[in-house]
Order: structure tokens, then C-alpha cells, then sequence
């Protein structure tokens, strides 16, 4: 199950305290037309380091903008959850995950293919960036 990160709840505490998990909900359109963001967090393959998935979920938590938190993408496009077709069909979406072709063919293999337009759906690749770079590629969102 996804979970919704809400900004005005003690930003890191739900790291701290239930391993990244502050409500479950659905993210919705943002009113400002910005890109949803979509964390995965890498929990069954580990392909991406520690800190890293630590330093962006933190970063994401002190921003203060909603974002959609997921376990692993691997393990629901295995399952082709649903989910990713909401997501893929929901509008511009930045995606916080690996390799930008591993998501791409992740999505492809649920059923729910992403959008080609990476301007649409820009991925940002924790396996590849820094903590600093990752959050750099988030862009105006801290």
C-alpha cells in the first residue's frame, strides 16, 4: 500500500518512528499543475543505497509537499497492481525510484505504460545520484 506523506506533521518522524509511514491515502492532482512525486523505496531488491533513500525521503518529508510513498515498484509491477495505471494515467509525475529504464519497463510490464515525454515524467535515479544530486533533480521542490 502506498502512503501519502502530508507536510505539517513533524517532517522526519515518520522515518523514525514507523519506517517512513505517516498516513495512507491517495495522492491527488496538485492544484498548482506541478508533477506528483513518487517515492520508491527500494524495500526488496536493495539495489539502492541506504543513505540515499534515507537523505531523498527526509528531504521530501522537510519540503512540505504531498508525495506518494511505495514500498517497491519491482514488487507491484510483478503483481501489476493497479496502482501504477492510476499513476501512469494521473498526469505529470516525477518518479524517485532507479534506472529510468528499469521504471519505464516496470510500468510497461504491469500494463501501465508511462508516458514517453520524459519532460512528463521525469525519473530520478537514487542508484546512480548522490543524496545531494537526487535532491538537486527534484528541482524547485527542496
Amino acid at each position: 500500500m502506498a502512503a501519502l506523506f502530508v507536510p505539517g506533521n513533524t517532517p522526519g518522524q515518520g522515518l523514525a518512528q514507523r519506517e517512513g509511514t505517516c498516513w495512507n491515502a491517495r495522492m491527488s492532482e496538485p492544484a498548482d499543475a506541478s508533477p506528483r512525486i513518487l517515492y520508491c523505496r527500494c524495500a526488496y531488491a536493495q539495489v539502492v543505497p541506504q543513505e540515499v533513500k534515507d537523505g531523498v525521503l527526509r528531504h521530501l518529508c522537510a519540503a512540505g509537499e504531498p508525495f506518494e510513498s511505495v514500498a517497491d515498484l519491482c514488487e507491484m509491477s510483478a503483481r501489476r497492481d493497479g496502482r501504477l495505471a492510476e499513476l501512469a494515467a494521473g498526469g505529470p509525475l516525477k518518479i524517485v525510484a532507479c534506472h529510468p529504464r528499469a521504471v519505464r519497463w516496470l510500468f510497461h510490464a504491469a500494463g501501465a505504460p508511462l508516458p514517453p515525454d520524459e519532460a512528463v515524467t521525469p525519473i530520478v535515479n537514487m542508484r546512480a545520484l548522490s543524496v545531494e544530486e537526487a535532491c538537486a533533480a527534484l528541482g524547485e521542490r527542496p
